[in-house]
């Protein structure tokens, strides 16, 4: 395996990606089983892309781009990062492990058959993304988004859920009896029942 550098319309077979990638540009590239390891993603383009069976371990960085792209077969370890854009994006049999995401952005994505397993998502945005076979096992989510999402067989049981929005596009979902009570308060507002004192 090698070490390179990103470029746009590349064609990567058994990279392996180390260091600093900040700023670089990859869109409409296609990645078989590359290694991304320990790298720094802060504003990197990585749109339109494909990566089949790929891993990033410890990932970091700020605001990169892996809109619309494709991922099957992949598996990210112990990220870090910030407000990445994820939208439009199709995830099939991806497993997230670990590590901590902020503001990340799955809206309109289409997520199939995907594993996140003790993460810790703050204030990820759901809206509008189709969710099938999503599971979140030991995880926590802080103010997760799921407005006008579509969910089947979505599993949220396993998750600690901190004040949950669009609560009333989970039909599809499997929450557990404490989950429901702690978010009762919020889905009867959401869809517009009063509770007397």
């Amino acid at each position: 395996m090698t070490t390179a550098v990103l470029e746009p319309e590349g064609e990567f077979d058994t990279t392996t990606f180390t260091g600093d990638l900040t700023g670089q540009h990859g869109e409409d590239s296609l990645f078989l089983e590359c290694a991304f390891e320990a790298v720094d993603l802060t504003e990197t383009r990585l749109s339109h892309s494909r990566f089949t069976e790929c891993t990033m371990t410890g990932p970091r960085g700020a605001g990169t781009d892996l809109s619309d792209t494709t991922w099957l077969d992949c598996a990210v370890v112990e990220p870090r990062l910030g407000a990445p854009q994820l939208h439009g994006a199709t995830w099939r049999r991806v497993r997230w492990n670990g590590g901590k995401v902020e503001f990340a952005n799955f809206r309109g994505a289409a997520l199939r058959d995907v594993a996140f397993v003790d993460c810790l998502l703050i204030e990820p945005d759901f809206a509008e993304a189709t969710l099938t076979g999503v599971s979140f096992d030991g995880c926590r989510l802080v103010q997760p988004d799921f407005g006008r999402a579509t969910c089947r067989t979505v599993d949220l049981s396993g998750a600690d859920l901190v004040a949950p929005r669009g609560l009333a596009s989970l039909r599809g979902a499997m929450i557990s009896r404490l989950q429901l009570l702690d978010a009762a308060d919020g889905l009867a507002a959401e869809l517009g029942i009063v509770v007397a004192p």
